[in-house]
């Protein structure tokens, strides 16, 4: 695990454990949680039409980087509490990724792997 991870889930794991919240923090929870606050991403963007994206993260830039750590706070906790290695997890999942999304196949389309 990389230190600014390991750094990071001590801070997350510290307050949760501080505030007595372990027994509310099970995998069903902590998976509900992060689709909850995911949700509250997503409501910054719904009906906002291409053009009008970049200006929106721009005049909402507090609140959208708010629900971005939310969600980043509630994985890195749920990770560690299923004793992942949140770092060697995504590294591990981004070469799968370049295997399913071979450069000469991929670059420049939204295809999926399983239609290239």
């Amino acid at each position: 695990m990389s230190d600014s991870i390991r750094q990071l889930t001590g801070r997350i794991r510290a307050f949760s454990a501080a505030r007595d919240w372990d027994a509310y923090h099970n995998a069903k929870d902590m998976a509900v949680a992060i689709a909850a606050e995911a949700g509250e991403l997503m409501q910054h963007f719904v009906w906002q039409q291409a053009e009008q994206i970049e200006a929106r993260v721009e005049t909402r830039r507090p609140e959208i980087a708010s629900e971005i750590a939310d969600v980043g706070i509630l994985l890195f906790e749920m990770a560690d509490r299923l004793g992942l290695d949140l770092g060697r997890e995504m590294a591990a999942k981004i070469e799968r990724n370049e295997v399913r999304y071979p450069l000469e196949k991929s670059k420049g389309n939204n295809l999926k792997y399983n239609e290239l």
